[in-house]
């Protein structure tokens, strides 16, 4: 099996807003919209929208045992594990078991992310 596919559109045209999901625990402050995945290994594409005030301090930094990558496509978001602010064109490519966050923002922000855990051990793409 492969990624899942579509045609065209526009993941933040306001008549898309029905798509975006609260991520669990964090209800109010950071949405998640699946572009596209693959079911067989895992494999995701996603956009997650953290909004103005969000903060995940409360549920730690995290790892993977995958590489993933991500960037930012607008706004701002600190990184406390680095002790960085992400802004606007950030790119990382994580490789397994590197933590980041916890997160906040004061502004809000947009990430692409991009997730393979077929690749468990794996340095990232």
């Amino acid at each position: 099996m492969s990624k899942t596919s579509s045609p065209y559109w526009n993941p933040l045209a306001p008549e898309q807003a029905q798509r975006w999901r609260w991520l669990e625990g964090l209800e109010g402050r950071v949405q998640e919209l699946v572009l596209s995945h693959d079911p067989a290994t895992g494999e995701m594409t996603r956009l997650t929208r953290f909004l103005p005030g969000a903060d995940t301090s409360a549920f730690g930094g995290k790892a993977h045992d995958f590489p993933e990558e991500i960037f930012i496509v607008s706004g701002r978001l600190f990184d406390e594990a680095f002790g960085l602010w992400l802004e606007t064109g950030h790119y990382a490519s994580r490789p397994p078991g590197e933590l980041h966050g916890p997160f906040r923002t004061d502004e809000g922000c947009l990430v692409l992310d991009v997730s393979f855990p077929q690749r468990r051990g794996e340095s990232a793409p």
